[in-house]
């Protein structure tokens, strides 16, 4: 049993491993990048001096801003405050978005975080990232110019900002999210292994992973990113042949296996 909990195990890993490694080499960072997109996006849009993403993050609990844009944001990257703390502490912990045009004279200002980041804003609207399993994240932009509130139509479009920087938050986190993904099916599938056992599986789940960077499989991932520009017939094609090619391997294993 614990060498078929093992063996299990380390095939998890692997494909978990793998997916993962495949995502750095073609996106990279992916997720900083579709969020600096948005937040220079929603600059734009509003006009604004500034917009700033700050996600959840664990051990310890926090919101840590993690992209910023316009002309007094940059001074907010990298800071953390408490989830529950400050305007956007709150629209985290309530999942409820938010528009002030006095800051200020609001009890739930955190003008000490503010002048970390160099500006303390007059005008602030705000709204949660939300996805199936709660809030992630939150989603600000500071004094428009052209008009001290934020108005119901400014909200709305906020919240499709939001939207958005939530889905390019799953679609990315593939990567920063393996090692809690490999953590728990090893508590589904060996709860009985010791720091050893993991750390033995881990081992020889990444040994030589990228060794081979000329490997066809490599090659492959690469041809990939290259293709990113096909239209969507030439996409489709693609697809189409790979879909045949994975088919005939596939039946090329079986048929291994048969023998």
């Amino acid at each position: 049993m614990a060498n078929r909990s093992s063996g299990a195990a380390h095939a998890a890993l692997v494909a978990a491993a793998r997916r993962s490694s495949v995502a750095r080499r073609i996106g990279g960072d992916a997720e900083t990048r579709l969020l600096q997109s948005i937040v220079d996006a929603t600059v734009k849009l509003f006009d604004a001096e500034a917009a700033s993403i700050a996600l959840f993050e664990q051990d310890p609990d926090r919101l840590e801003f993690r992209v910023a844009a316009g002309e007094k944001g940059a001074g907010a990257v990298g800071l953390t405050v408490a989830p529950t703390q400050g305007i956007a502490g709150y629209v985290y912990s309530t999942g409820q978005a938010l528009a002030l045009s006095d800051v200020a004279s609001d009890p739930r200002f955190n003008r000490d975080a503010a002048q970390q980041t160099g500006y303390v804003p007059r005008s602030i609207a705000a709204a949660p990232l939300l996805d199936e399993h709660g809030t992630v994240g939150v989603l600000q932009v500071l004094d428009k110019h052209s008009s001290p509130t934020f108005s119901l139509r400014d909200m709305e479009l906020l919240a499709v900002f939001a939207s958005q920087a939530t889905v390019a938050i799953a679609a990315a986190r593939v990567q920063r999210d393996t090692a809690r993904l490999l953590r728990e099916v090893l508590a589904e599938i060996g709860p009985d292994m010791d720091v050893a056992d993991v750390e033995a599986l881990v081992a020889a789940t990444t040994a030589d992973l990228d060794a081979d960077e000329d490997a066809p499989f490599w090659r492959l991932v690469d041809e990939v990113d290259r293709l990113r520009g096909l239209t969507d017939r030439e996409t489709s094609m693609v697809a189409d042949i790979l879909s045949v090619l994975a088919r005939h391997a596939e039946q090329a294993r079986r048929d291994r296996r048969g023998r």
